[in-house]
């Protein structure tokens, strides 16, 4: 199977400065023109995509959508989410009808909808039949947009609190820490926002290398729907440790994996990063009491990599899993246990032999608690937070932020935003100590009422990763779900070209 690796940026996001014009300057004698630097404009067109939360109809699910304040004060825009199933093709709206033919509720009209940047929207929903959302932001409501779809399920085998971060459509992504296991239902959930249909492949790679499967090929994706494809029925093999990839030959989509395990919980995995020689898992809860490494090379080459945690007071290596031997196009999984004994952490994994190393993807499946009292979350290798990323769904009890420095001492600065019912943001900074995790309580704006989202800004060194871990305690469980805090890319870089009007000769 062959697909093009498109950029997700390239794919959702159109840039405010296309009108702008190229500076005219003829040059003088023996001068040759040359381009100016590079400028930073804020994007003016994003999309994300939710999936379809429905896996229980004891399942009551929270979105809570925010871009930050602070950015770009151009055009207004706007900032909604909708149902898959809201326009046909042609953008016309769909008509629903219930099974005794009435008529319900106009799937058009927008699930939530921003009205200005710094103050989140929310919105509910509840049962099985919760459909996908699509969205797009314009305007000044574009540079990092950001919604969380979070889903409590009290009770049955889906029991947990599930958490993801919207995301932007794309054409490639990577899912280690997947399984085929009989312990394990694993539903790849594919979105098509567009107006024609997608057509995916889904790829699975075991311990032992590619796991041989005719169904997963062209998957085709109408045009603004969703498809869950339960992974275990695309091959005849059970595996504690899967690496699912998922491209498309045709059109883009939004993909990620839903997990429920027998007698553990259940939550969302996240892609990882794009490959690469070294990566940051950031957040491992103090707590934990499993934690398990799954890792994938999908180049030519094995990989050899350092495991190291990152800890409250810097790097340790832990005792029997100092390294990791990944080979080419295998699922490698180690367990770490408690790893964190009592303090929080992230790993940090890097090539053994020094250098760029071989590129690799990674996640981690994190558990709380013992017996029937466990909760399980995934933590996808993530990117820095560069500029800025924003998590939503922040609530006025339960949330922790963890800071990671991999490499040289950073300070960030941290907003909660105003609240969705009321609330003035509040800000801190934080300075994190090189080749150290900072877990903190972060800010909480005075006088909250609703949810809250938290921006995270690189103010001096780094880089810094980021992830934030949610907790509500149900039943005497400690539910949680974990959310990474990439850079939102919310601004990029247009170059500012002159002509060399030389070219043109005499």
């Amino acid at each position: 199977m062959k697909s093009s690796s498109l950029s997700l940026i390239a794919g959702t996001v159109a840039l405010a400065a296309v009108t702008g014009f190229a500076a005219l300057t003829a040059p003088g004698d023996g001068e040759v023109a040359q381009a100016k630097a590079a400028t930073r404009l804020p994007v003016e067109r994003s999309s994300l995509l939710c999936p379809a939360p429905g896996l229980s109809d004891l399942a009551e699910t929270t979105y809570t959508s925010v871009t930050p304040a602070g950015g770009s004060g151009g055009e207004a825009g706007t900032a909604e989410l909708q149902n898959s199933t809201a326009t046909t093709a042609d953008g016309g709206k769909k008509t629903e009808k219930d099974q005794k033919g009435k008529k319900k509720a106009d799937p058009g009209k927008p699930v939530l909808s921003l009205k200005e940047p710094g103050k989140p929207v929310t919105a509910e929903a509840s049962g099985s039949d919760a459909p996908a959302l699509v969205g797009t932001a314009t305007g000044r409501l574009a540079p990092g947009w950001a919604t969380q779809q979070t889903t409590m399920v009290e009770a049955g085998g889906a029991r947990g609190l599930l958490g993801v971060s919207c995301t932007r459509p794309g054409t490639n992504y990577w899912f280690p820490a997947a399984s085929t296991a009989k312990s394990r239902e694993d539903y790849v959930h594919l979105t098509n926002p567009d107006d024609t249909a997608a057509v995916a492949d889904i790829e699975l790679y075991g311990p032992d290398g590619s796991l041989k499967s005719d169904v997963g090929e062209g998957i085709t994706v109408p045009a603004h729907s969703s498809v869950p494809v339960l992974i275990s029925t695309l091959t005849s093999e059970a595996a504690e440790n899967v690496t699912v990839h998922v491209t498309t030959r045709t059109g883009r989509v939004g993909a990620v994996v839903r997990s429920a395990e027998d007698g553990v919980g259940s939550d969302w995995l996240a892609a990882s990063v794009d490959p690469s020689g070294t990566v940051v898992l950031p957040g491992i809860p103090a707590d934990a009491t499993s934690v398990r490494l799954v890792a994938f090379a999908p180049g030519d080459g094995d990989a050899d990599l350092k495991v190291k945690l990152l800890g409250k007071t810097g790097a340790i290596s832990p005792v029997g899993h100092e390294d990791i031997h990944v080979k080419s196009r295998m699922t490698a999984g180690i367990d770490l246990k408690d790893i964190t004994k009592g303090e929080p952490g992230s790993l940090l994994l890097t090539p053994a032999g020094g250098g760029k190393g071989t590129p690799v993807v990674a996640a981690l499946r994190v558990v709380r608690g013992t017996g029937d009292k466990q909760e399980v979350a995934y933590i996808p290798a993530t990117g820095p937070v560069g500029a800025r990323a924003t998590v939503a769904d922040n609530r006025d009890k339960g949330s922790v932020l963890s800071l990671t420095a991999p490499v040289a001492t950073a300070t960030v600065k941290v907003t909660a935003s105003a609240g969705s019912g009321g609330g003035e943001q509040s800000v801190k900074e934080y300075t994190v100590k090189g080749g150290t995790t900072l877990a903190v309580t972060p800010p909480v704006p005075s006088g909250l009422k609703g949810g809250y989202a938290l921006t995270v800004e690189t103010e001096s060194g780094g880089p810094v990763h980021a992830a934030r871990t949610l907790t509500v305690t149900q039943n005497g469980v400690q539910m949680f779900t974990v959310q990474t805090l990439p850079d939102d890319h919310g601004t990029v870089e247009v170059p500012a070209a002159e002509q060399d009007l030389s070219v043109l000769g005499d």
